[in-house]
Parts: C-alpha cells; sequence; structure tokens
C-alpha cells in the first residue's frame, strides 16, 4: 500500500510511524508513506501557506496556490490518477472500523490535512473525493487525525499483525465491543479469572464472551447496542 500525506506540519506525523506495527509494516515493504510539505510548493519568500479568508472573521484558512501545485505534482509523479483525495474535516463521514477495512483494501491514498481555521473551499471542490471525521471535537490540525486513519488501517493490512485473528476479535469488528479479557495468574490479589475460562470448554467459553460483549456494549455504548440489535 502506498499512502501520501499533504500537510502544513508532516514532521508531526514522523515519529508516531517509525515504532511499533506500522515500523514492522514498513519493514515488511506492506506500506509506503510519502510526506509532502505544502509550504514546498509556495512562491514567496515567507512560503506562506494560510491567509485571512473574505468576508472576515476569525481564523486563517489554508491558501489554494500551494495545494494545488502539490497535489499535481505528485499526482503526476506518482502516477496517481483515478485516486481520490482524502480530506482530514470535521464535516466528514465519522470514521468507523467498517471505513478501516474498506481502506486497508486500496492500494494508494492521499490523505489531504486540513489547519488553522479551515481550507480554501476550491481545493476541496476541484481535488477532494472524500471527507472524513474522527470524531465530533476539534484538533488543531488534520496530521493528527491522518495518523489515526493510517494506525487503524496499516494494522488490517496481510501480515501486518502476526496474529490475524487478533484483529479480527477487535471491538467493532462485529458491531459490539470486545469482551473482558484476562491473563496469568489465575488469581490476583484475591481477584479471579472467571471459572469458564479456566473449563476448557470451547462452547462455553464462546458463549460467555458473546454475553459479555453484549452486557458491555448495551451499558458503555447503547447506539451500537441499538444498531447490532437492528442487524441481528
Amino acid at each position: 500500500m502506498e499512502i501520501h500525506v499533504v500537510a502544513a506540519f508532516p514532521n508531526l506525523l514522523g515519529s508516531a510511524l517509525d515504532d511499533s506495527i506500522l515500523k514492522r509494516a514498513q519493514a515488511k515493504q506492506l506500506v509506503r508513506f510519502h510526506f509532502h510539505d505544502i509550504r514546498d510548493y509556495t512562491t514567496d519568500k515567507h512560503h506562506q501557506v494560510d491567509d485571512y479568508g473574505y468576508g472576515g472573521g476569525p481564523g486563517m484558512i489554508l491558501k489554494p496556490e500551494p495545494i494545488f501545485r502539490c497535489l499535481e505534482a505528485i499526482y503526476e509523479k506518482y502516477e496517481l490518477t483515478g485516486t481520490p483525495v482524502t480530506l482530514l474535516s470535521a464535516a466528514g463521514e465519522v470514521y468507523t472500523q467498517k471505513k478501516a477495512m474498506e481502506c486497508s483494501l486500496r492500494e494508494k491514498m492521499v490523505l489531504l490535512c486540513g489547519h488553522y481555521k479551515g481550507i480554501d473551499e476550491r481545493v476541496i471542490t476541484t481535488w477532494v473525493g472524500e471527507e472524513i471525521s474522527i470524531g465530533d471535537y476539534i484538533l488543531t490540525g488534520g496530521e493528527i487525525a491522518a495518523l489515526v486513519l493510517i494506525d487503524s488501517i496499516v494494522r488490517l493490512l496481510p501480515g501486518a499483525i502476526s496474529d490475524i485473528d487478533s484483529a479480527e476479535t477487535d471491538s467493532f469488528q462485529s458491531g459490539l465491543l470486545d469482551h473482558p479479557h484476562y491473563t496469568r495468574p489465575a488469581e490476583f490479589r484475591d481477584l479471579k479469572v472467571p471459572e469458564v475460562l479456566l473449563s476448557g470448554n470451547h462452547a462455553d467459553i464462546a458463549a460467555w464472551r458473546l454475553q459479555q460483549a453484549l452486557e458491555r456494549t448495551s451499558r458503555l455504548r447503547p447506539d451500537l447496542y441499538e444498531k447490532y440489535k437492528r442487524l441481528y
């Protein structure tokens, strides 16, 4: 997979991508990252990427010129024709595990990170194919949101996680939160592992885990629980 990140502050992503599963995925050549600093595509001596918005009001807006130049250059250099630009935006579709799975099947992605108050609308109408939001809150910029997408997508690539069954049973994969987990010792400070998990009866264990997942989802995420009930 090839992931391009277009941003005003791409260095925010560097260290996070050089550790743990993301580092191993790169070492296995499962994914390649390309970071594109829109400041490199400015023409003024101050490398200005933002300006005041027309009509007044607080906050700065990312300018269209350097973003257009950047996207035009990388689409030609990396043969990205047909790859939609994904804008990290508060106005976007709320990100879910289902969307992560869909994105993990793509060969290429171009992530455009907003910053400051917003981004010139002409960039969106000309280039953006989809908008994604990681939640109903505001970040300083889209760089951190891009990291969330990258981490959730790359871990689903075949070979990124040594135990793929672990990923397939994560929270949200089935529409429910995950069940409780326990490891050794079987008793710690008078706190015991549920007997069913020590029984060796796989059918009973599966039933217990489903019951626990249903109870936990109902209590902590009633919205997910209601959606699950409608589907099943």
